[in-house]
C-alpha cells in the first residue's frame, strides 16, 4: 500500500506546531541578573570611562546619544545612556530606547535558518535553488574591456551556506550589471518603504545579474534579505511570525520588531546625521536610508532579513547572551551547540583579509596581532548602517551592545573607544 504524505510546504508548519509542546525547548528565558563590575572581574570604576567618554562625543556634537550595554558571565554589570533621543527637541535618550538595527538583522536570520538545519528542514549545503526555484539559475555580469559588461551563467548552483557567508556574489545593487538593478528599484538595504512581500522583491533579484561567481569572493548585500524569503518558504510562516514565535518571544525579545508598534513609537530614538558645516541634525523625515524611515508610519508589507529590525539593548544582549550560551538562554533551548560553533568559525579564508574571518552570520576575529585591537581570538560581532555594533567575546564571557542612530559620511572613533575601555577595564 503506498504511503500518504503531506505536501512539502505542510510538513515544517507541522513540525514548527510540534515544537512549540516540547517544553524546555520553548520556554521564556528569565530576567538577566545584575552584578557590580568589582564582582565580574572589571577594575573599580573603569567602566564608568565610558560614559565620560561617550558624553565628550555629544558635547562636541559628534554624536546624538547612545546606550551601552556590557555583561560578563551572564550578569548585566554596566547599562548606560547618555545624550538625547532627538537634538531638535532635546528629549533625553533612556536605556529603553529603540534603534534601527539594519544589518544587526543579518545575525538574527542566520540563527533562524541554522533553527530550521537543526530541525532537518533543510541543510546549508542545499542550492538555493531547491527552495526558492528562482534561483535554480542565476547569472553573472562579467566586465569587459569596454567598460561594459557581459552577463554569464554562474558557474555553479549558489547554496544556502554561500549566502550565510556572503560569498554568494549578490551585492545591493551596485557593481556589474548595476544598471539593470537600478531599472528594477533594487539597490541599497532599506525595505521599510516597499509595498510588496520580500518574496517577491527577492524572486525578482534572481532574475538579475549577480557582481560575482559563487564562491569567488566576500560580497555583501542582499544575501540575508534571501535568507529570509528562504525562512518563510520552508517554515511556512511569514518571516515577522517565526521570528516572533520561535525567537523573540522565547528570549523576551519584548521590544524587538520589524516595524514598530504605535504605542512604543516615542521610543525610538531620532536618525542623526552632519550637515554641510559638520553640525550634528536631525534627518529629515520620509523613506529612505538616510531619513527617519518608514518604521511607524509605512506600508509594513516588507520584512527585510538583512537590514529590517528594530531593537533595544536589552533584547540584543538577550539574543547574544543565548548565543555565548551555546543555544540556550534560561529554558529557551533556540539553537544546538554544534550549530553555535559551526556559526562562529571562519568559513572564509583570508578573503576579509588579516586578522578576520567570517562564519555563518558573523564576523570572526582570527588572530590578535593581525586585527590589531584588543580583543580575543574567536570573539565575533558585526554592526549595523546606522552606526551600532556589538561583540561577543567566549575567552571572557563578555557581551556588548552599543546602539546609537547616526548617518553620513562622519562617523567618530567611537567604536574603537567603546573596545579599549571595555578590554582596559577587565582586571581578571
Amino acid at each position: 500500500m503506498k504511503r500518504a504524505s503531506l505536501p512539502h510546504k505542510v510538513v515544517p508548519a507541522v513540525l514548527l506546531l510540534f515544537l512549540a509542546t516540547l517544553g524546555p525547548i520553548a520556554g521564556v528565558a528569565q530576567e538577566l541578573p545584575r552584578t557590580t563590575p568589582e564582582d565580574a572581574g572589571f577594575a573599580q570604576g573603569r567602566l564608568e570611562l565610558i560614559e565620560e567618554i561617550l558624553r565628550g562625543y555629544v558635547m562636541e556634537g559628534e554624536l546624538p546619544g547612545a546606550v551601552v550595554a556590557v555583561l560578563r558571565n551572564g550578569a548585566v554589570v554596566y547599562e548606560e545612556a547618555v545624550g538625547y533621543s532627538d537634538v531638535e527637541t532635546g528629549v533625553p535618550l533612556m536605556t529603553d530606547a529603540v534603534f534601527r538595527i539594519a544589518s544587526q538583522t543579518k545575525a538574527v536570520v542566520s540563527v533562524a535558518v541554522m533553527m530550521l538545519q537543526d530541525e532537518g528542514a533543510l541543510l546549508i549545503s542545499d542550492p538555493v535553488g531547491k527552495h526558492l526555484p528562482a534561483f535554480a539559475q542565476t547569472t553573472v555580469a562579467v566586465p569587459d574591456e569596454n567598460s561594459g559588461y557581459e552577463v554569464v551563467p554562474a558557474n555553479r548552483p549558489i547554496t544556502i551556506r554561500d549566502l550565510l557567508t556572503h560569498t554568494a556574489g549578490i551585492s545591493y545593487g551596485y557593481g556589474p550589471g548595476g544598471d539593470r538593478w537600478q531599472e528594477a528599484d533594487i539597490t541599497g538595504w532599506y525595505f521599510a518603504h516597499r509595498d510588496e512581500p520580500v518574496r517577491a522583491t527577492v524572486d525578482r533579484m534572481a532574475a538579475l545579474p549577480f557582481q560575482a561567481q559563487p564562491g569567488d569572493g566576500f560580497v555583501y548585500g542582499y544575501a540575508t534579505d534571501i535568507l529570509g524569503a528562504l525562512v518563510e518558504e520552508v517554515s511556512g510562516l511569514q518571516l515577522d511570525r517565526f521570528l516572533s514565535t520561535r525567537l523573540f518571544e522565547p528570549l523576551d525579545m519584548r521590544d524587538t520588531h520589524f516595524y514598530l508598534p504605535p504605542d512604543k513609537e516615542d521610543r525610538l530614538a531620532a536618525v542623526h546625521g552632519h550637515d554641510a558645516a559638520g553640525k550634528l541634525i536631525r534627518a529629515p523625515e520620509g523613506p529612505g536610508m538616510n531619513t527617519q524611515g518608514q518604521y511607524v508610519n509605512g506600508p509594513r508589507m516588507s520584512y527585510s532579513g538583512g537590514a529590517g529590525l528594530l531593537s533595544t539593548a536589552r533584547d540584543y544582549a538577550r539574543f547574544l547572551q543565548m548565543m555565548l550560551n551555546g543555544g540556550n538562554l534560561g529554558d529557551a533551548r533556540i539553537l544546538s551547540p554544534a550549530s553555535v560553533a559551526l556559526m562562529t568559525a571562519n568559513h572564509v579564508g583570508d578573503l576579509l583579509g588579516p586578522g578576520s574571518g567570517f562564519g555563518l552570520g558573523f564576523q570572526v576575529r582570527r588572530d590578535l596581532g593581525a586585527a590589531g585591537q584588543p580583543g580575543s581570538v574567536g570573539d565575533y560581532g558585526w554592526g549595523g548602517a546606522y552606526h551600532t555594533t556589538y561583540w561577543v567575546d567566549p575567552a571572557e564571557q563578555l557581551v556588548v551592545v552599543y546602539f546609537t542612530q547616526l548617518r553620513g559620511p562622519r562617523q567618530p572613533d567611537d567604536h574603537a573607544k567603546l573596545r579599549a575601555l571595555v578590554y582596559g577595564a577587565l582586571s581578571n
